[in-house]
């Protein structure tokens, strides 16, 4: 069944088109994710689906009796609590309990009862506290009122109350900006299992390739639909893009071998008519536009200088703010080289831990040790609330870097896409996304060997976002990155640490495994009213315990890729000397035998990491 439909919709904005003659309609059960650059009017349609705002043509036609929800723009807040604040937002249940309390007639009494039933409103509560507990809520935080939660908390809440009455159509703009890791990877799992349709804004990769299965694409004021996810959104528009570029080769091709002939011959008698022909054939062509493509984004990070691991040592460590400690006994060590992530549901102590590697808080106990020429780059969301809204990109770049050239600052702000008048924009006129990267320019500025990122893709587009995971691949320092984007964790990341119950730890296996470790807890209540020989639980149970058995074979996988390419650079740094003439010429003869004999060396290591590698990889497609 049809639940949306849009008909030759034009929408304008201070007299600016952002849709004109667009069209859409979307069936129930469908996820589409509604895509396109900031600007392209993405909330805009929203607003005009909710009716926020009424559209300068066409029509927008919802199914009869559909219901449709959304998030709310405001936090909720006051004294209720939260499982109160999302039961209230099904408004039929609600109203139908307060007729109940008002005493009616016999008649009527039991015409609600079975409406009541009918809507299964006795699972309601259960039902409100499985999403809180999925967005992060336990049950005592469920019983506290809203106002005793912070705003991003209470956005939460804005949520779960959309998600709650199960809508027909269900609109979701950004719903995973106040999110964490473990949240987001419960909202992707709730939107696979809802029945009714769902359009969602987001700049979340992941979400876009794990909870849709269509993507609408806002592009100079039209609509076009993809079938599938983002990944096969991007992968069709590519090959579309490249048969656009073929054609117009040909039609380019084609044009010119006309032309040629029409300037050579259409002032001679007996060529005339054929001249003629061909210049109206011409004029029946194609036009002649290129393929437009949008500027790149890029980022890059400057190239640090090298040390020997390890960076940061930490024994025996506690940390906390004056009252009961955060974290206790943290015993790591990261190296030059390391792509580490942080797991753990927000309020477990993730930024408290990256506080105390930075040196932003001391321990309480034990020990950090930091290598005497470490850079740290800190990147924090709250960092752009201290900027000076009267201030520029390039007075922020002159105050952080007071003996370098305006030239010089302006290079490293370019580094990240704010060149030219963007660097001189007033940061009150700036939007989420450019001061995002100018906090990138500014803990980027000295070469830092350690890059810590404390959720820095909230407010970066999709581009933005894939600029920066290239720049982490390009990158030659350590990260430690602090996420609620599952894309950004899978692609960057290959050590993941556990913050959980006061401790860090090495999380043995990848984001899958780590998925499954979250539905296993999820299930954890439900599963202890089985039966203890129950077949089901036996068979999660032995998944579990396989998945325990494959996780080293899979963590010891990645650590032979990481040695094979490390080796394979210095291989070939090795071969490129050697092949130099001028190696010969400066160089001490040791030195050259000593490269030749290192050369040797890394052959013989690469061949029996290439031999574990096969091994391993065969253990793990037969289990």
């Amino acid at each position: 069944m049809t639940v949306l439909a849009i008909r030759n919709l034009t929408l304008r904005i201070a007299g600016r088109a952002l849709l004109e003659g667009a069209d859409l309609t979307l069936d129930t059960g469908r996820k589409l994710g509604l895509v396109g650059r900031n600007g392209a009017g993405k909330s805009t349609l929203l607003k005009a689906i909710t009716g926020l705002i009424q559209p300068d043509g066409g029509e927008i036609r919802l199914a009869s009796r559909a219901r449709l929800g959304q998030v709310a723009q405001e936090a909720p807040g006051g004294a209720q609590s939260l499982l109160d604040a999302v039961l209230e937002a099904d408004t039929e249940r609600a109203a139908l309990l307060a007729e109940l309390a008002r005493a009616p007639d016999p008649h009527r009494a039991a015409e609600v009862h079975d409406r009541l039933i009918a809507i299964r409103a006795e699972a309601a509560p259960a039902r409100a506290a499985a999403i809180l507990s999925g967005l992060g809520f336990d049950e005592a935080a469920q019983a506290r009122p809203l106002s005793s939660f912070s705003g991003g908390w209470r956005m939460r809440v804005a949520l779960a109350r959309a998600l709650f009455p199960e809508p027909d159509l269900l609109l979701l703009d950004e719903p995973t900006n106040h999110l964490d890791l473990e949240a987001t990877l419960w909202l992707e799992a709730w939107l696979a299992r809802f029945p009714g349709a769902v359009i969602v804004v987001s700049h979340d990769r992941g979400l876009l390739d794990r909870g849709v299965d269509i993507i609408a694409h806002l592009d100079r004021g039209r609509i076009t639909t993809y079938p599938g996810n983002f990944e096969a959104f991007v992968r069709i528009k590519a090959e579309r893009a490249a048969q656009q570029e073929a054609t117009r080769a040909k039609v380019a091709a084609q044009r010119a071998h006309m032309q040629a002939f029409v300037d050579r011959f259409r002032y001679k008698a007996s060529k005339a008519r054929q001249a003629q022909s061909r210049l109206k054939a011409l004029e029946k062509l194609p036009p002649l536009d290129a393929v437009i493509e949008d500027t790149p984004t890029t980022f890059a990070f400057p190239e640090p200088e090298a040390l020997s691991p390890p960076i940061v040592a930490i024994d025996r460590a506690e940390a906390g703010y004056g009252g009961p400690a955060i974290l206790r006994d943290v015993t790591l060590r990261i190296d030059p080289d390391d792509r580490i992530a942080l797991l753990g549901a927000n309020g477990n102590g993730k930024s408290t831990f990256a506080k105390l590697l930075a040196g932003r808080l001391a321990p309480s106990r034990g020990e950090v040790r930091r290598s005497g020429r470490l850079r740290i780059g800190f990147f924090a969301q709250h960092q752009a609330e201290e900027l000076e809204p009267e201030g520029t990109p390039l007075s922020h770049m002159r105050a952080a870097l007071p003996k370098a050239t305006d030239t010089q600052c302006r290079a490293q702000l370019a580094r990240f896409g704010l060149a030219g008048e963007k660097a001189e924009t007033r940061i009150a006129a700036c939007s989420g996304g450019e001061k995002a990267r100018l906090l990138l320019a500014l803990c980027t500025r000295d070469a830092p060997q350690l890059l810590i990122l404390d959720e820095p893709t909230n407010h970066l587009d999709i581009d933005a976002r894939e600029a920066l995971v290239k720049a982490l691949a390009d990158y030659a320092g350590a990260v430690l990155l602090i996420t609620h984007d599952p894309h950004l964790v899978e692609l960057v990341a290959d050590r993941l640490w556990l913050v959980e119950g006061g401790g860090v730890r090495s999380f043995e296996g990848d984001l899958d495994e780590y998925r499954a470790l979250l539905v296993e807890r999820a299930r954890g209540p439900a599963r202890a009213g089985e039966a203890s020989g129950g077949r089901a639980a036996q068979d999660r149970r032995d998944r579990a315990e396989s998945r325990a058995q494959l996780a080293p074979l899979r963590q010891r996988l990645k650590e032979v890729e990481k040695l094979l390419e490390r080796l394979g650079l210095e291989a070939r740094l090795i071969e490129k000397r050697l092949a130099d003439p001028e190696t010969y010429a400066k160089r001490k003869a040791e030195d050259i035998a000593w490269a030749t004999a290192r050369r040797g060396a890394i052959a013989k290591e690469v061949a029996a990491l290439e031999e574990e590698w096969l091994t391993l990889s065969e253990r793990l497609d037969a289990a």
